[in-house]
């Protein structure tokens, strides 16, 4: 049998290890919540953006499925400049971070894998290492149902991970396809693309394992999808976090398109 010039290409892609032979053949891998602290006032913030894009788009590491999170903090918005998608409840989120890591002063940009591990934002074999890890790791299972703009949140396992706290589930809703043009600030300016940026985290409710088992399951969750957001870029993200720790323990998502 002869095979056509693009037959005969794609047998070369993949017999070379490139990006589609590796992707065909990692499949699906756990979910990894990486969070990037970030602000479009930060003249060092653009590189950590597009690494975050990138690795939301390659999925470069074998075995996880990289779950994005671009977080923009108010805290550069002075002199004229306002970063449209910042917020103050994530630079909260940031300092709770850095209480629970020990460190002292915020900075931009910090990434952040699944609430265990921080790392300056622009370090990517840190960061695919470190997402590497936490994809070994013990996890509950989350899984998503989604019924027009409301979903029911399964997550199961949670016995099998120790510990008689209550867990946080959280929602994040994330935009991807976004740019910047920076208009002021450290960033004098100067465009940059992003990764999926965070138009809304809230904790949606208290789950736990110590009763039991048995799944528990969280129904109907509003998603709140602003008319001005492109639909067809916009996700849900429902994670489970230990409130004490921060660790993030199980993670799913879900297109709003």
């Amino acid at each position: 049998m002869r095979l056509a010039p693009l037959g005969l290409a794609v047998l070369a892609l993949l017999a070379a290890g490139s990006p589609l032979g590796s992707a065909a053949a990692r499949g699906p891998g756990q979910p990894v919540i990486v969070e990037l602290f970030t602000a479009e006032g930060c003249s060092a913030c653009p590189p950590a953006d597009a690494l975050l894009d990138r690795l939301a788009r390659e999925q470069p590491v074998a075995g996880a499925e990289i779950v994005a999170l671009e977080l923009h903090v108010d805290y550069f918005d002075s002199g004229g400049t306002v970063d449209p998608f910042a917020q103050a409840s994530f630079g909260a989120r940031q300092a709770e971070y850095l209480r629970a890591f020990g460190k002292r002063g915020a900075y931009t940009p910090q990434l952040v894998v699944d609430g265990q591990r921080e790392i300056a934002g622009s370090r990517e074999r840190e960061a695919q290492d470190a997402v590497a890890e936490a994809a070994r790791g013990q996890r509950a299972k989350v899984q998503i149902a989604r019924s027009g703009d409301r979903l029911a949140v399964t997550v199961d396992g949670l016995a099998e991970l120790g510990g008689s706290d209550a867990l946080d589930l959280m929602l994040a809703v994330t935009e991807e396809g976004l740019s910047s043009h920076a208009l002021g600030g450290e960033s004098n300016g100067r465009a940059g693309v992003h990764g999926p940026v965070v138009r809304e985290l809230r904790k949606v409710s208290t789950v736990s394992g110590s009763g039991g088992r048995a799944p528990v399951q969280v129904k109907d969750v509003a998603v709140n999808v602003d008319a001005s957001w492109r639909r067809e870029n916009v996700r849900a993200v429902a994670f489970v976090q230990r409130p004490r720790t921060l660790e993030i323990v199980g993670a799913a998502v879900v297109s709003m398109e």
